[in-house]
């Protein structure tokens, strides 16, 4: 197990009056290989012309709309419609991750998403939506290795910042993403039981 980093320490588990904001959530799926690895699922986004976050590495997910009965259902239901991946049939609840912040994809509303962790159980085939360039299942040792952990250069008006992130075939799994995933190494993962909250 992983020591927990001190940005766990200081970022709450439930963000107060969150329902307040705009509210999205995502699933992070693990599941067990034939040899008993454990592999943790991305998708690659669409490359979009206006997209700031066009071709990055992801989790499947998506802001909560009205009919959804919870955000954990709402991170069911987008997976669902992106990936083809029912959570809801083949997926066990493992854990919910913190809230982080972000902002709206086309403005500079806030933002908060919950991570939910699962479990699968059911067929590799996937059926991706427009929204989705490709899924990507990627072991969990590779993702905890320090020697995979590498820098993105980000240009900002104060100059350039170079963000963590970790580099894999090609595609770089950063920002939120990175954040939520370093999260998920430090509790300890086992697919096979619950994570420690």
């Amino acid at each position: 197990m992983r020591p927990k980093s001190w940005v766990s320490h200081l970022r709450p588990h439930k963000i107060p009056f969150r329902r307040r904001f705009t509210r999205a959530s995502v699933a992070l799926i693990i599941r067990t290989t034939e040899s008993g690895g454990k592999e943790l699922l991305f998708i690659q986004r669409a490359r979009r012309e206006g997209d700031p976050w066009s071709g990055d590495m992801a989790f499947p997910g998506g802001r909560l709309q009205p009919e959804d009965r919870s955000a954990r259902a709402a991170a069911a239901r987008e997976t669902l419609e992106e990936t083809g991946i029912d959570l809801a049939r083949h997926g066990r609840y493992l854990a919910r991750l913190s809230d982080l912040i972000t902002r709206h994809h086309s403005r500079w509303r806030p933002m908060v998403v919950t991570p939910y962790v699962f479990e699968w159980q059911g067929p590799k085939a996937v059926l991706l939506n427009h929204e989705v360039e490709r899924v990507v299942w990627v072991p969990l040792d590779f993702l905890a290795a320090g020697e995979n952990q590498s820098q993105l250069p980000w240009p900002t008006p104060i100059g350039t910042l170079n963000m963590p992130c970790c580099r894999y075939q090609g595609a770089c799994i950063w920002g939120l993403s990175y954040s939520m995933l370093q999260e998920l190494l430090a509790t300890g993962v086992n697919a096979r039981s619950e994570i420690p909250q």
